[in-house]
């Protein structure tokens, strides 16, 4: 019997070439999209999967409050709290400290390379966490001063094929550095990223303790990242809940409330997504982005499953004498489902080959697109194969049964007297099914259009910063003496080429977060408790003007005064975080910056740091002549090539040996939007996909019912009926059901795209546009379809009609 069943099959398919073609490549387009999208959210769920002790890994959170107020979330906060929490917690196994170095210029013999990501790392930090040794011992490779782990790309950068271990390197000309260990290259899977890791006993020696301040145990200097390694069976919260003594007895000792800090756990498995701090290692992902991608690819691969159910159905009315003779030669209802549902499996097993080929075809675009680079390794993986034969298996099923069912049922008396064209039942249930597709339709495009608003809101808004036609230097990694006499030099230098109009100093440039965070900062005249967290940017004297920060009271800083490095601008927000309602209220105003008494000279406007996704930050700006950072030119796009190569000239010969290290900073900014860009390329693509099968289904379901009703059309015709009027008829049942689809639709899509905007500080308006166009857009696209068919239909000679059995 199964001989003949799949003979059959194969006949079903080559008789009705055109529904099998929809069939098959709707399917087949719908598992290749599902298939991509499970691939690129495997990929960011399995974030840090690989560490050996996951579960019991967890990072210390720091929030700090100003007055009970959450003014900073910090992914690394105060030194003290690893050392404390440890010391007072039995439930602590182990623990480890993090510290940003920055970039550093390494040097071994004539070998020179640039490290982006240097950080100072306790010496647990291979307990705690399994990124394996080349070469070394990791539990003594961080223990003692002046040692570093390196990774494999730079120990093969560095010394090609030499054992680099016990061999000594250079950093920033000034320090040596014994490497004890070789690190394989971090997995891109982790939320971490670096590759030089200096022993935390380094950063200790270079800060040693006085009487008055001790940085290991500092509460109040934040940069530190601490990872706590819990023992089995601890239960997270109820570990926080014992933070709150720890902490409660220490900012007490300060009598600040400024200063107060609240300290929670994650687990290292969700930073990847659920993270957005500062001082995170690398812009994260985005968990709700994720799930609603995970969404689409449900939404795809169903609608793809009710297609096959709708056209199974439909042209089960065909297959009814088929079913009949079946069934009076001796046929089980059983041995009918099994015929129909390997008939499904069939389908399905053609529509998953096309899938493959459909991947191998588009995964580089895909690639470009996601930003996730999934080479052809994929097919290599088990989570690819999995999922292939989860979609393969559960689409069997689901397509399958109910058309076996049904189909199956069919009584063979009734057959002939045509019963089952009046089932209501079928009927029902096939316009709910396409109802479902075109909700979901709907509901994706509302989603797209506003992810597509949202993007273009935030790149075209205006930032309150001119960050056009700059060029940033990054800070040189070489420390002299002489830094401020050669950077002054530098700048006149480069001030009389033409094309070069203003440089500055900074130590921090618009686009990336403030990474100098101040607390406890308050008017002199006000009690210690009024202190506040404000965000402190140090400049020379032309940043503000450089950036064309706009000044709504007071000055900008100016040479012309002798006292500026004790002069102070706030922007509109810190004047408001002082309690002041009028920025002139605050000018000449005496500031206590942690000991230091600093005077208000001026108030600009606010403007944004980072991307539109963050609410405005409050910041101060020092005028700080002698300040290392980054040297923003405002340059003349003119001659771009001459200019940079005259400027680097200039560079290499007040800093020889430093690293030429630019960027533009309006693309650097726009870097923030990458992730949101891509997320919208990805959303909108399959959206596209997810509305290109829905309307293979109902090109197909139309198709059928034009078939079913040719003669009706032809005694129309010949009834005098015009082709706009049978149009309007058989357009009309699929209008109502985009009505109902959008009705159905609306609610869920406003409640999705409210919580995802609420990510925004800077967010467009949820307006009946959002909602408008998606509705036309399906109603056309649908009208489309059916008009294609219906037209051809109704321009057939009511003569072949007639014919028609």
């Amino acid at each position: 019997m199964l001989k003949n069943y799949l003979l059959v099959a194969f006949r079903n398919l080559s008789k009705n070439k055109a529904f099998s073609f929809i069939n098959i490549v709707g399917l087949a387009i719908g598992m290749a999209a599902c298939l991509l999208i499970l691939q690129y959210v495997s990929f960011e769920l399995s974030f840090d999967n690989f560490h050996a002790k996951k579960d019991r890994i967890y990072r210390i959170n720091q929030d700090r409050y100003n007055n009970g107020k959450l003014s900073t979330q910090w992914a690394g906060g105060a030194f003290a709290p690893g050392s404390a929490f440890k010391a007072a917690l039995p439930e602590i196994e182990d623990f480890v400290k993090i510290v940003g170095a920055g970039q550093a210029l390494a040097n071994y013999k004539d070998q020179k390379m640039v490290i982006k990501n240097d950080y100072f790392a306790g010496a647990s930090f291979f307990n705690i966490f399994s990124f394996p040794l080349i070469s070394g011992d990791p539990r003594t490779a961080l223990k003692e001063p002046n040692t570093v782990v390196i990774s494999e790309e730079v120990a093969q950068t560095l010394f090609h094929n030499i054992d680099p271990v016990g061999q000594s390197l250079i950093i920033n000309s000034n320090r040596h550095l014994k490497i004890t260990g070789v690190m394989k290259n971090l997995p891109v899977n982790s939320h971490m990223k670096f590759d030089f890791l200096q022993s935390y006993a380094t950063l200790l020696k270079d800060n040693p303790p006085n009487k008055d301040y001790n940085l290991d145990n500092a509460w109040l200097s934040d940069g530190c990242t601490t990872y706590l390694l819990l023992r089995p069976g601890v239960d997270p919260k109820i570990l926080e809940s014992k933070f709150i003594p720890v902490v409660k007895k220490v900012y007490d000792a300060y009598k600040s409330a400024g200063e107060g800090g609240v300290y929670t756990l994650q687990s290292v498995q969700s930073i990847h997504l659920y993270s957005n701090r500062m001082l995170e290692f690398q812009p994260n992902g985005d968990g709700k982005s994720v799930y609603l991608l995970l969404g689409i690819a449900i939404f795809v691969i169903i609608i793809a499953w009710i297609n096959y159910i709708n056209l199974a159905t439909a042209r089960g009315i065909g297959r009814a004498k088929e079913v009949g003779v079946r069934k009076t030669l001796g046929s089980a209802k059983a041995q009918l489902i099994t015929q129909f549902m390997l008939e499904a499996m069939l389908l399905n097993g053609l529509a998953i080959l096309l899938a493959v080929v459909l991947i191998l075809i588009c995964l580089p675009g895909f690639s470009h697109v996601s930003g996730l680079q999934m080479g052809f390794d994929m097919f290599t993986r088990p989570i690819f194969w999995g999922s292939m034969l989860s979609i393969f298996v559960l689409g069997s099923f689901f397509s399958g049964f109910y058309p076996a069912i049904v189909l199956s049922s069919f009584r063979p008396v009734e057959v002939m007297k045509g019963k089952i064209l009046a089932s209501p039942k079928g009927v029902v249930l096939r316009k709910a099914m396409v109802i479902f597709q075109f909700a979901a339709s709907i509901f994706l495009l509302i989603g797209s259009l506003t992810v597509f608003r949202q993007l273009k809101f935030m790149q075209n808004q205006k930032l309150g910063v001119k960050i056009d036609q700059t060029l940033v230097i990054k800070p040189p990694l070489i420390k002299v003496d002489s830094f401020y006499r050669d950077m002054s030099a530098f700048k006149q230098e480069s001030l009389t080429q033409s094309a070069i109009k203003n440089v500055t100093v900074s130590t921090s440039i618009p686009g990336e977060p403030v990474p100098w965070n101040a607390g406890g900062i308050k008017l002199t005249t006000a009690d210690q408790s009024q202190g506040k967290q404000y965000r402190i940017i140090g400049s020379d004297y032309d940043y503000l003007a450089a950036y064309d920060l706009k000044l709504i009271a007071g000055r900008k800083f100016s040479r012309s005064f002798g006292d500026e490095p004790h002069s102070v601008v706030f922007n509109k927000k810190a004047v408001e975080q002082l309690g002041f309602n009028k920025p002139e209220e605050a000018l000449g105003k005496r500031i206590d910056f942690w000991g230091q008494v600093y005077t208000i000279v001026g108030v600009v406007d606010n403007f944004h740091q980072q991307s539109l996704r963050d609410a405005y930050d409050a910041i101060i700006f020092r005028c700080i002549p002698d300040v290392r950072g980054y040297v923003s030119v405002k340059i003349s796009t003119s001659n771009l090539p001459k200019t940079i190569a005259d400027l680097k000239k200039t560079w290499s010969s007040f800093f020889p040996g430093d690293q030429f290290d630019y960027f533009f900073l309006d693309q650097h900014f726009n870097d923030q939007y990458q992730t949101d860009q891509r997320f919208g390329q990805v959303f909108g693509v399959f959206t596209g996909i997810a509305i290109f099968v829905a309307c293979l289904g109902l090109f197909g379901l139309v198709s059928y019912t034009i078939v079913q009703r040719t003669k009706e059309i032809g005694i129309r015709k010949v009834l005098g009926a015009t082709v706009n009027s049978i149009l309007t008829l058989l357009y009309k049942d699929f209008a109502a059901l985009v009505v109902i689809s959008f009705v159905v639709s609306a609610p869920s899509a406003w409640y999705t795209i409210n919580k995802w905007l609420q990510t925004y500080a800077f967010r467009v308006d949820i307006d009946p546009f959002l909602f408008l166009v998606p509705f036309l857009i399906v109603m056309v696209i649908a009208f489309a379809t059916v008009s294609y068919l219906s037209i051809k239909a109704a321009l057939t000679n009511p003569v072949k009609s007639l014919k028609t059995e």
